[in-house]
């Protein structure tokens, strides 16, 4: 049972990798932008910021289902 636990709370924390995938391609695309059209920099950090912080509430959604798995069950 220990062992299904750690198996599932492990799978559950891998919802930090597509988040970090995620951001860092974000940002990639964030810092293209800003070099074709410095004058949108405003708009486009606005925007990068919003998708960030959404990106990295998945994250720590799938790190709290993670710690929930290991002291619930």
């Amino acid at each position: 049972m220990a062992t299904l636990v750690a198996i599932g709370a492990g799978i559950a924390a891998l919802a930090g990798i597509g988040a970090g995938i995620g951001i860092g391609i974000a940002t990639g695309k964030a810092v293209e932008a800003i070099a074709r059209q410095p004058e949108a920099e405003g708009k486009i950090n606005k925007s990068l910021l919003v998708g960030a912080a959404l990106a990295e509430a998945t994250a720590v959604y799938g790190f709290v289902i993670a710690l929930l798995v290991i002291f619930v069950l």
